[in-house]
């Protein structure tokens, strides 16, 4: 009789491998969708925006509200608003807004800097909440009704957005009356910083290189990404819309949804760029993750019944359910990881095996190469470089590494509605000049999961390697130095103030406020 356990077993592999080939063959299809409209595309917006250029006068141009949502970032709060405050706009045109929710430092550094832009003719309010609810999206819809342009841009703190961003951007909006939103891409500040921050450019990049205009471009829903992008305002503000919501984790993409089911669309301008910074410390980046697959999924929950009852199309339908569940490949990957081992006492069991498993194998390798080749052209796409290929193995490992994190985030989005909005920490680093922030995220007991984990799946490969198969040990392989190598970065940091205390190892250390809430 056929053991229970490994019928489960056998049933788990199916469903993840299957789940994880349609995941890939999804790729490739964005990927087709992004190579057949970008000239195109590119070659229109860039003929609209000369063209807007070239006829409009300067008292011409509308009002613009620039916001910028800042929490606690002290290291880079004057970098921003001296940024924006450099924008290449008609005088009298151009309002800035800093949403400061701030209980630090932060508040000097804002309103030294405010005051001395204000001096040589910025147009700059400082704005502060009575309460900081809603966190991000509560600041801005309380900035926005306090708004007096026809448009606003939103920036983040880690932004350093050119000169000539709303001279690029508002053109589309307003040739285009249904055009709610310009979305640019985000470039990156602090690339060449590590192996961590290479390996984000990378996938941000896949993002942005062909995901945003394979959606953007062809009639699909896309999101706003929270920052480097220009709004209507009377897009925010239409009652089919509702406004900035904070009752999910990733306020920009639930707004962004919910206007364009309101019939308003989105222009992706893949041109119109803005370097970021990159979390340059794993903790920082597990939170990030966190918040982005908490709140992608808790926009699923919130709007894909939505999404399926409305007249939109089929294909339009299908794709943003697979955009707004995309975190949960971090499930599938970890079911890999737990039955790899078992897998093995599968295959020696004989009756699982068939001579048609090599067609499933197939279709996970081909489906495996599918990112690779999206984020290598996405790289080549944006910048002309092939160096993607060498960066790939490191992007790999760490989105192994990674699948415990994300799995617990998407579980929590499924499970809860809104939460507090946990702001990642940046230190205002550049190329490679390391900088160390001065915010602490909160650390957990997850890094000892990691840890576990890690070491549980180098023992299925050791097995793979020496008794099945040395090809497929090596996807094995992946996981446990992802998992070891991001369960290391995670271990808690001991301050030399604290003195030594064996108990802060497996315990998290008290939240600092610096770590909860923010932009």
């Amino acid at each position: 009789m056929v053991s229970v356990f490994l019928v489960v077993v056998f049933v788990l592999f199916g469903i993840s491998t299957l789940a994880l080939t349609v995941i890939g063959l999804h790729m490739y299809a964005l990927m087709f969708l992004a190579m057949r409209r970008s000239k195109d595309t590119s070659r229109r917006q860039r003929e609209a925006i000369e063209g807007f250029l070239g006829s409009r006068g300067e008292d011409e141009w509308p009002v613009v509200t620039t916001q910028i949502p800042i929490y606690n970032e002290g290291q880079i709060a004057s970098r921003i608003i001296e940024s924006v405050a450099a924008f290449d706009y008609p005088p009298g045109r151009h309002e800035i807004q800093v949403l400061d929710d701030s209980e630090d430092f932060t508040r000097d550094i804002i309103d030294r800097t405010a005051h001395r832009l204000v001096q040589s003719g910025a147009d700059i309010v400082v704005i502060r909440r009575p309460t900081r609810e809603g966190y991000k999206a509560g600041a801005l819809a309380y900035g926005l009704a306090r708004a007096r342009g026809e448009y606003a841009a939103v920036f983040d703190a880690d932004f350093i957005p050119p000169p000539h961003f709303l001279r690029r951007a508002i053109p589309l909006l307003e040739l285009d009356a249904k055009v709610g939103c310009v979305q640019g891409r985000w470039s990156h500040l602090n690339r060449e910083e590590s192996w961590l921050t290479e390996a984000q450019a990378l996938g941000i990049d896949g993002h942005f290189g062909i995901e945003q205009g394979a959606r953007g471009w062809n009639g699909l829903m896309m999101n706003f990404n929270g920052t480097g992008g220009v709004w209507r305002k009377s897009a925010i503000t239409d009652p089919n819309v509702g406004g900035w919501s904070g009752d999910t984790l990733t306020e920009d993409m639930d707004l962004s949804y919910r206007a364009q089911l309101a019939g308003w669309r989105m222009e992706y301008v893949i041109g119109l760029k803005s370097p970021s910074e990159l979390p340059n410390t794993v903790s920082a980046l597990k939170s990030q993750q966190r918040r982005w697959a908490t709140g992608s999924m808790q926009t699923a929950c919130k709007l894909l019944p939505r999404i399926w009852k409305s007249p939109i199309s089929i294909p339009a339908k299908l794709e943003a359910t697979f955009h707004l569940t995309q975190y949960s490949v971090a499930i599938w990957m970890l079911i890999l990881a737990v039955v790899a081992r078992p897998m093995l006492l599968v295959h020696a069991d004989g009756r699982f095996t068939a001579s048609w498993m090599w067609v499933v194998w197939l279709l996970v390798m081909i489906s495996a190469v599918a990112p690779s080749m999206a984020y290598t052209y996405a790289r080549y796409h944006l910048d002309r470089r092939w160096d993607a290929v060498l960066r790939l193995p490191v992007l790999m490992i760490l989105g192994c590494g990674l699948c415990v994190n994300n799995t617990l985030a998407v579980v929590r989005g499924l499970r809860e509605r809104g939460g507090e909005f946990v702001r990642t920490p940046k230190s205002g680093s550049v190329a490679r000049r390391a900088k160390a922030s001065p915010y602490q995220i909160a650390q957990g007991r997850l890094w000892i999961l990691e840890f576990l984990l890690g070491a549980y799946t180098l023992y299925a490969f050791f097995l793979y390697f020496r008794y099945y198969d040395r090809f497929c040990s090596a996807f094995i392989l992946m996981y446990g130095v992802g998992l070891l190598l991001i369960g290391w970065h995670s271990l808690p940091k001991r301050r030399e103030s604290d003195g030594f205390d064996v108990s802060t190892w497996f315990g998290a250390p008290a939240r600092t406020p610096e770590a909860a809430g923010g932009s």
